[in-house]
C-alpha cells in the first residue's frame, strides 16, 4: 500500500521531522477528516491499513474515505550494524508532523463518522483529533 508510483532515485537519505504540516492541513475531498495531533518520528506503516480496513468496515459501502498518507522514505531493515551501506530497499515508510490530516470522509452523517475515526485512531500510535469542513 505504502509505494509511490515512482521515485526519482531508488534510497533516499533519512532527514529530520521538524516543524508542522503547511501543505497538508486542508482536506479538499472530504467534509471530516482526522488530523495528527503529535510528531511521529518512528515511521508509520502497517498502523496506516489497520486504521483504514477499519474505518472502511464500519461505513460499509457509504461514503468515500480519502487516504493522505503515502510512502516517503525507506527504511533499513531491523536489526542491522552500523555502517555497510543501506541495502536494498525493504519498505516505504511515511513520518508524520503536527497538524497533517491523515484520512478524509464524505458521504456519511458526523456521529457515524465520528466512530469511524475513533476506531482508526485506536490503531495509530499518535495522537489525534476529529476535524470537520467549515461552512462558508
Amino acid at each position: 500500500m505504502l509505494q509511490p508510483a515512482r521515485t526519482k532515485y531508488r534510497k533516499q537519505q533519512k532527514g529530520r521531522n521538524r516543524g508542522v504540516a503547511t501543505r497538508e492541513r486542508r482536506f479538499p475531498f472530504g467534509e471530516y477528516g482526522l488530523k495528527g495531533r503529535t510528531r511521529w518520528t518512528p515511521y508509520l506503516r502497517r498502523q496506516i491499513e489497520a486504521a483504514r480496513r477499519a474505518m472502511t468496515r464500519h461505513i460499509s459501502g457509504r461514503g468515500h474515505l480519502h487516504t493522505h498518507l503515502s510512502g516517503q522514505t525507506v527504511r533499513k531493515p531491523a536489526e542491522v550494524r552500523m555502517g555497510n551501506g543501506k541495502g536494498n530497499p525493504e519498505y516505504f515508510v511515511a513520518e508524520i508532523r503536527p497538524g497533517k490530516v491523515l484520512y478524509e470522509m464524505d458521504g456519511v452523517d458526523e456521529p457515524t463518522a465520528r466512530e469511524a475515526f475513533a476506531l482508526a485512531s485506536a490503531k495509530l500510535p499518535l495522537r489525534t483529533m476529529f476535524v470537520f469542513r467549515q461552512m462558508g
